[in-house]
């Protein structure tokens, strides 16, 4: 692939940072996967963009598939591609989307690993003895009670945290801003947190969550310490940011049974997403009926 064809790569991925909005943790996932496509016209003596038609990123999937990559990650290849090829067409460069309604294999689709109620509890029930513990469980209680992505987590600013209405204002992927409730619990660990804060930053510092030197937290220190937290409470499971949020997803689920308003809470457009989280058997659906609608409860 020439150099010039490359760069028309990295000035995409700059219009889905700063045009489209999106978070760098995606950027690198699009980078990612374009790789990939570069690395395939390369090759194949692909010279551009243009000469890429159907029946080339066909073939892209077939290799990968046979590569072993699943049904879900070339999905993830393609949607790229696709968003890659508008931008092209919008910029005059093709005259072509030679990856739309190409599918990718089906594959199955995982639940998402979780943690039961009880296992959610012993991992927060713990008295931190150290200021940065404090900030740590204020971390891990906001993962919990809001449903949080990671980059949402690092991106927070005092401005949008509310607690005398306990409410948390989080702008999710593409830009979109939505109002989480903030739980008893989180609350009180984020007041803890703040009172020591206070005593690590500068008065320019908007972030909430910051390192002992004043500087907003890290995607790659979250989750290194969520996982040293895991280990300190036994865990034999890893603790990352996307195990807390599906623990949050499942056990409202699994308390409410309302699909909408998870949908809203965890920041998904597309209701089809949230309901992979839907995981629960018969018996339990049977007994969570029995217990909540107004013409199965039992008379006392």
């Amino acid at each position: 692939m020439e150099e010039e064809q490359q760069i028309w790569i990295q000035k995409f991925l700059t219009h889905l940072q700063y045009e489209r909005g999106l978070s760098p943790q995606t950027v690198v996932s699009y980078r990612r996967d374009l790789a990939k496509a570069i690395a395939f016209c390369s090759h194949n003596g692909i010279g551009n963009w243009q000469e890429v038609d159907a029946q080339k990123v066909r073939a892209l999937v077939a290799a990968h598939h046979q590569a072993g990559l699943s049904g879900r990650s070339i999905q993830r290849l393609l949607s790229a591609l696709r968003s890659f090829y508008v931008y092209l067409q919008r910029e005059n460069i093709v005259d072509h989307n030679p990856a739309q309604g190409i599918p990718a294999p089906k594959g199955k689709r995982a639940l998402p690993p979780s943690l039961d109620v009880d296992q959610t509890a012993q991992l927060l029930n713990t008295k931190p003895c150290s200021d940065l513990l404090l900030r740590d469980q204020a971390i891990l209680e906001l993962f919990y009670s809001s449903g949080l992505r990671l980059a949402e987590l690092v991106g927070l600013n005092l401005s949008a945290l509310d607690l005398d209405t306990a409410l948390v204002r989080v702008v999710g992927k593409g830009a979109k801003t939505r109002e989480v409730p903030v739980g008893r619990r989180a609350k009180a660990a984020l007041l803890a947190w703040l009172s020591v804060r206070a005593g690590w930053i500068n008065q320019s510092q908007e972030a909430i969550f910051v390192t002992r030197h004043g500087r907003r937290l890290s995607p790659r220190a979250v989750q290194k310490r969520l996982r040293l937290w895991g280990l300190r409470q036994g865990f034999d499971v890893a603790i990352h940011p996307h195990r807390l949020r599906h623990a949050f997803a499942s056990h409202l689920l699994e308390s409410s049974g309302d699909l909408r308003a998870v949908q809203e809470l965890l920041g998904h457009a597309d209701i089809s997403t949230t309901q992979i989280y839907t995981h629960l058997d018969f018996q339990h659906l049977a007994k969570i009926y029995d217990q909540t609608h107004p013409r199965a409860r039992k008379k006392r």
